[in-house]
């Protein structure tokens, strides 16, 4: 974007966006390939999204096979004032799986008791909780027709931003 004021009110958009959501809608791929979408809560870490999942959970099998996954964070169908546009981040992402007990746990598992209280204390002393860290990879920020942009890098608010200008046009 050559406007550098403008690519950074959208990437405060971004932040904001994400920190607005308790929850993330997760699409992962199963052992035989197949598409599988669930949701999770989540924290925003440094340049990452933390999501708790027991491994019962489908999705948590999943990340472990498959470390690629794509996130969703949507505004609510209720609040939306276009339901065709609602506001919303599409990250392509890179799970990994965090050791028990090692600084990244003790770092994720923090966030995630500051965003949504006690009760990640007491998950996460289950032995089948695991603590995925999500690196982003790139996405899509779209807020409202016309009004859609790619998230290029590793960061939540990317590293560029491209305005996507082409796509809709009256049929001939």
């Amino acid at each position: 974007m050559n406007n550098k004021g403008l690519e950074a009110q959208i990437s405060q958009e971004i932040m904001a966006m994400v920190n607005s959501r308790k929850s993330l809608l997760l699409s992962s791929l199963t052992e035989e390939n197949e598409p599988y979408a669930s949701y999770a809560p989540f924290a925003v870490g440094e340049e990452c999204l933390y999501v708790l999942i027991s491994e019962i959970a489908v999705h948590a099998k999943n990340l472990q096979h498959h470390p690629r996954a794509s996130v969703l964070i949507i505004e609510d169908e209720d609040t939306a004032a276009e339901l065709f546009a609602r506001l919303r981040v599409q990250y392509s992402v890179t799970a990994e799986l965090l050791a028990v007990d090692s600084p990244e746990w003790n770092s994720g598992i923090a966030c995630l008791t500051s965003r949504h209280g006690d009760r990640i204390q007491s998950l996460s002393q289950l032995s089948d909780f695991k603590l995925f860290k999500s690196n982003p990879m790139g996405g899509r920020y779209v807020k409202g027709f016309g009004k859609a942009y790619q998230i290029d890098g590793g960061t939540l608010s990317g590293e560029g931003l491209s305005h996507l200008r082409e796509g809709h046009k009256k049929r001939a």
